[in-house]
């Protein structure tokens, strides 16, 4: 189209043309959160919208470069890259991280590059697409083929993926066939030669064109549909593709969260961060809403129809540990979020009395420990409530001591099998546990297995067991994959093969702690939040004297159970072990290493000097500017050597998994922190230090690596997932930038 002709058209008419394309490119990013592990999806939406206006006013192509690219970068800066904007460290590390990123995608490394290099490579993305989108809608205002493509693209993924396109597809069509009224309006102005000052009143033309197109959507949204013919093709055409394999309940993709159907385990999730409930505590702690005992080789069932009892005045007569277990008195307020409808009570261990509405009433299954809420005689989702409870702790030494026989109700309960169950597996559990003379070191070693011999927490490409095939056996001889169903089922399975009780529990982990040190100063709580992406299930088990015990074979999670350990003995435990503490010598004179490392760069200079004299003469006027130099250096090197080791530890981190690896980067954390001037204090365990390290900075960064840190003393062999490096190199980014900062 001639310059000419675009000018008839009032640059308001072009700019509403061109955002219904922006509107209709934000339904390609929307779906991004849902089906992938990206966050922060409102900065790519502002940058794609700031590119789209950079676009619209037409600038000279150095210019909008100039402002398309610094926007980029600082994006880039704010997220991943702790130094000062555009400084030459910046610099350093992000031509550091580029370069690995172009090696990884020559070598068609996929799955080794960096979020920031994705990231980049989004935002760049963005940034064309805002290029064409005006060259599409506003100078060509040919658009059919972008809104086929939009059509095409939401329909696939409302078929193969969690993502509900229902308003997405409803947005589309408002879009596009305003667009569509509009792209030919304008062209039979252009092609007819009419000037657009004769078109007094435009809204003669427009108006009309808009209330066609809602009236349309109207109907269309209000008129009966048809069920459909074919509701669901994905179990056909997987069918289709495995050979007509089988295909049930567990198949396809689902979305996390809790669900009361465990009957057909297995299968691939998406992550859902949708908040669940907050909940004000004073020590993090499963919560717990039920249990099963029926394992089926597919899932897990309760062993008989559930009978409610009710609790009077809200105390709960639920006991899950003997009386002699040491505890602790504590409250807890759960409030829950948005639209949540859970019918039951989420509790933790101990729990002993409820507050909650004047007409709720408790209902209790001793079988499951599932505790139903009611009102009016109708299940009803809580708003909020207090929970009193008696929190546990555990002393090793009687559950290594414990030899006294299990009741014959428990025994025949909780060890029973399928006799499907394949015999490899308990040979698999005798194995494991040839070492161990009592059941307390016999489910540790169970619980630790998957950590030191090749598993690894997945939660997409996730099979489902063909027809007679076993769930636990899948997972331990064939996939060696999954999530925490996996972990937690093969555990149960693998215990009762060695006449075990134990027992598959179900609820959410604690959670993200978004407060802390709330209300006053003799009663201060922290305060959790929990989304759908905590759903979990673990282990108990069975220790005569002692009661159920919670255990947490799931590669990545902590077990949030108090075991009454020493953690200020961990670092002499683990000194002949693969993975060491930093030494009592190495937190009270890390001045002397640095002193060392200051000589030894002075005596390597000096004997170069020497070396060069002793070859040739040599001007004393030029040694005296070289060792000027060289001194400068040394002392630049020396005030710089956190960032630098920072840097080199960054890039090992997202190339090298292991203990080794994630060791060396937390002892560097330690040592930073000293700098800082925020040492250990003496007789400090690392919890205790981590948690003031997290009440300084107000994050939670520095509990979870310490705990991560603790479960590698004790497990010297554990390995470390791809996710679980990202989540851990990500928290010590966080917190390096905290530091840093």
């Amino acid at each position: 189209m001639s310059a000419s002709a675009t000018n008839k058209i009032p640059f308001l008419y072009t700019s509403v043309l061109y955002f219904l394309g922006f509107f209709l490119f934000l339904e390609w990013i929307y779906p991004v959160q849902q089906i992938t592990d990206t966050s922060n999806l409102a900065i790519f939406i502002v940058y794609a919208a700031f590119c789209f206006i950079i676009s619209m006013f037409q600038m000279k192509w150095w210019l909008s470069f100039l402002l398309k690219g610094l926007t980029m970068l600082f994006i880039i800066h704010t997220l991943f890259l702790p130094y000062t904007f555009l400084s030459k460290l910046w610099l350093q590390s992000f031509y550091i991280e580029f370069a690995f990123n172009i090696q990884a995608l020559v070598q068609q490394n996929w799955y080794d590059m960096t979020a920031l290099f994705r990231s980049f490579l989004f935002l760049l993305l963005i940034w064309l697409m805002s290029y064409l989108m005006y060259y599409w809608f506003v100078v060509m205002k040919r658009i059919f083929l972008f809104v086929l493509l939009t059509v095409i693209y939401v329909t696939i993924l409302d078929t193969f993926t969690v993502y509900e396109a229902d308003g997405s597809i409803v947005r589309t069509f408002i879009i596009s066939f305003i667009a569509f009224g509009l792209a030919n309006f304008f062209k039979v102005i252009d092609h007819e030669s009419i000037r657009f000052a004769w078109l007094k009143k435009t809204s003669v033309w427009l108006v009309p064109l808009i209330a066609v197109v809602l009236f349309s959507t109207l109907v269309g949204y209000a008129a009966p549909k048809f069920a459909p013919k074919w509701p669901d093709p994905v179990p056909f055409l997987k069918s289709a593709a495995e050979g007509a394999g089988h295909s049930g309940a567990g198949s396809g993709i689902h979305k996390v969260g809790y669900g009361e159907d465990d009957s057909r385990l297995g299968g691939s999730f998406v992550q859902d961060y949708t908040p669940v409930f907050q909940a004000a505590a004073k020590e993090e702690h499963y919560w717990r809403i039920e249990t099963k005992d029926v394992y089926t080789g597919k899932g897990w069932e309760p062993s008989k129809d559930p009978s409610y009892q009710e609790q009077q005045d809200g105390r709960i007569a639920l006991e899950t540990f003997d009386p002699g277990v040491e505890t602790e008195r504590h409250e807890t307020i759960v409030e829950f979020q948005g639209n949540t409808n859970i019918e039951k009570l989420l509790y933790p261990y101990g729990i002993r009395q409820v507050e909650a509405e004047s007409d709720t009433e408790f209902l209790l299954d001793e079988n499951t420990g599932e505790i139903r809420t009611q009102a009016n005689g109708k299940d009803v989702s809580l708003a909020t409530y207090t929970i009193t409870y008696d929190y546990p702790s555990f002393a090793i030494d009687q559950l290594r001591e414990t030899t006294a026989e299990d009741p014959s109700d428990i025994k025949e309960k909780y060890t029973q099998l399928p006799a499907s169950l394949p015999a490899r597996v308990g040979e698999l559990a005798k194995e494991i546990t040839a070492a161990a003379d009592n059941r307390y070191d016999k489910a540790r070693a169970v619980e630790s297995y998957f950590g030191r011999n090749g598993f690894t927490y997945q939660t997409n490409d996730i099979p489902v067991p063909k027809r007679g095939q076993d769930y636990v056996d899948q997972f331990l001889f064939d996939s060696q994959k999954g999530y925490c169903d996996n972990y937690s089922s093969s555990m149960v399975v693998m215990l009762r093969t060695l006449g075990i009780p134990a027992r598959w529990a179900k609820g959410f982990t604690s959670g993200e702690k978004i407060a802390d040190n709330i209300g006053d100063t003799d009663n201060t709580y922290d305060v959790y939040e929990v989304t759908s992406a905590n759903a979990h299930s673990w282990v108990e088990v069975y220790f005569p004297g002692s009661g159920w015990v919670p255990f947490e074979p799931t590669q990545g999670f902590s077990n949030l159970t108090d075991f009454h350990v020493d953690v200020e003995n961990l670092d002499e435990n683990a000194q002949d072990e693969a993975v060491e503490a930093p030494s009592e010598q190495d937190k009270e004179k890390p001045e002397q290493e640095m002193q060392q490392e200051k000589e030894a760069e002075n005596e390597t200079a000096t004997t170069s000097a020497t070396a060069d004299n002793s070859g040739f003469r040599v001007s004393w006027g030029y040694v005296g500017i070289g060792g000027v130099l060289l001194l400068l250096l040394a002392i630049a090197g020396y005030r710089l050597r956190f960032r630098f080791k920072t840097i080199i530890l960054s890039i090992k981190f997202n190339r090298k998994t292991g203990a080794k690896t994630f060791q060396e980067a937390y002892h560097h954390l330690l040592k930073l922190l000293k700098h800082s001037g925020l040492a250990m204090e003496p007789g400090q365990t690392l919890r205790e230090y981590a948690k003031r390290i997290d009440n300084r900075y107000g994050t939670h960064e520095m509990g979870m690596l310490t705990d991560h840190y603790e479960r590698m003393l004790y497990n010297n062999k554990m390995e470390q997932s791809q996710t679980e490096t990202k989540k851990l190199n990500e928290l010590w980014k966080n917190l390096i930038k905290r530091i840093s900062a």
